[in-house]
């Protein structure tokens, strides 16, 4: 029998970031394939929608708001999962934010804001979780990070920074852990259809230039980064580790 299995059936995600968008989506599919959830965000409203759809799935979902940028928040989060007596098999990085400034423009908060925000609440939780996951000798973390931390585009130095600089931590983290049995990688997105890059993308200029550089043609669909995270989520890439897959339409092939 050579297919793998992709069923996430009896496992718990847990998903930053989880409220809206691209973490919305993932962790919604996450529970498609069988996956209980534990949705990590500040707002508790946004979390609350995404737990109804998942619940109507005939799965559970934990609604926890916290701040990521926070150990002790991050701490808490984890406790309370402990309470109920689940072990976290898979973690997904997703929490992140941009300020489109050109680099003379950029401030020291800007900076640190989108730092804490992307890359410093990432490796906290890959942290905090990953001490469990070596206990129970298995785990899958996924960070979402971005075609912008592969190749130069025109705004945005400091989020291109905490994207190269996830997709390097997955590597290291990836070498330390392997012999737990953690399984650490990335998904590197292009344009998608999210709340955050709604009004860019009715910009019709700034669409033809994504258009340009995007073999597909075409904007992606949130359900399109689904079957990335559910593949690396489950024993289907039990041999995949350290890597990068980005989903761009082709756009990483010769960038901007």
């Amino acid at each position: 029998m050579y297919l793998p299995s992709f069923s996430l059936q009896g496992k718990l995600a847990v998903v930053t970031g989880a409220g809206r968008g691209i973490g919305r989506a993932i962790s919604i599919g996450l529970a498609e394939a069988g996956a209980d959830v534990v949705l990590l965000s500040r707002t508790r409203g946004d979390l609350e929608k995404t737990a109804s759809e998942i619940d109507g799935l005939g799965r559970r979902a934990y609604v926890v708001p916290a701040d990521v940028t926070s150990r002790e928040e991050i701490q808490q989060a984890i406790e309370y999962i402990e309470k109920q007596k689940r072990s976290i098999d898979i973690l997904i990085n997703n929490a992140g934010m941009n300020i489109r400034s050109t680099a003379l423009e950029v401030t020291d908060e800007e900076w640190q804001t989108i730092m804490d925000t992307n890359l410093k609440s990432a490796f906290m939780m890959c942290q905090e979780v990953g001490k469990h996951m070596k206990e129970n000798k298995q785990g899958k973390i996924i960070n979402i990070s971005s075609v912008a931390g592969h190749v130069a585009l025109r705004t945005g130095v400091v989020y291109a920074s905490t994207k190269a600089a996830m997709i390097q931590m997955t590597k290291v983290l990836a070498m330390e852990w392997g012999q737990y049995n953690i399984n650490v990688n990335s998904i590197g997105p292009w344009y998608f259809k999210t709340p955050l890059t709604k009004m860019l993308l009715q910009n019709e200029e700034y669409v033809n230039d994504i258009m340009a550089v995007t073999p597909l043609k075409r904007i992606g669909e949130l359900d399109e980064l689904v079957g990335p995270a559910v593949f690396l989520s489950s024993d289907a890439s039990a041999y995949v580790t350290g890597q990068t897959l980005f989903v761009d339409g082709g756009m990483t092939i010769h960038g901007f």
